[in-house]
């Protein structure tokens, strides 16, 4: 099940490692357990590849479903994500090589959102919601869970909390 939207929403970061390294961790079961600053818990029921499926509790409490349809070794996958029962978004993770430097191989963590939010409002109108709110808010979440994968790919240690900033959709500020 594709999603046919214009807007795509998108976040790369380079990383100091090898793709094969970053692979082995976005393909790793309950990988957001260690990498992403939101997630309270990740829990697998179906791994690895295409028809791969798992659940995310974030801290704010929402609980939604990742239903994987696309599966590339090395080269990343695409899923769809949102509660049971609700509109579906479909995101895309992928991995490039990038330059090489003096100290060793770089790799490009990619990921993009296709969020059917605003498909119910009239094109001429979608704009202003997408680009004034929207696209900010989930901007500013995946430049947290990219920069959390880069963090645990190079240094091995879990990720915290809001460690990049909190979310108020995914993870509020803590008192």
């Amino acid at each position: 099940m594709k999603l046919k939207f214009k807007w795509l929403i998108k976040n790369s970061i380079i990383i100091d490692a090898t793709v094969a390294k970053v692979w082995e961790v976005i393909s790793q079961p309950g990988n957001l357990n260690l990498c992403h600053p939101f997630c309270k818990e990740n829990t697998v029921r179906k791994w690895p590849g295409k028809d791969s499926e798992d659940t995310i509790i974030y801290y704010s409490g929402w609980e939604v479903e990742r239903n994987f349809f696309e599966w590339e070794i090395e080269k990343g996958y695409k899923l769809m994500i949102g509660r049971k029962g609700g509109r579906k978004t479909e995101v895309q993770w992928e991995i490039k090589e990038s330059e090489k430097t003096r100290e060793g191989e770089r790799a490009i963590l990619s990921i993009s959102l296709k969020v059917p939010n605003l498909q119910h409002i009239p094109v001429i109108f979608r704009w202003i919601p997408h680009f004034l709110f929207l696209k900010p808010k989930m901007k500013k979440y995946l430049n947290s869970v990219v920069r959390g994968f880069e963090y645990y790919i190079t240094t091995g240690k879990p990720i915290k909390r809001n460690q990049f900033g909190s979310h108020p959709w995914f993870s509020p500020k803590m008192n």
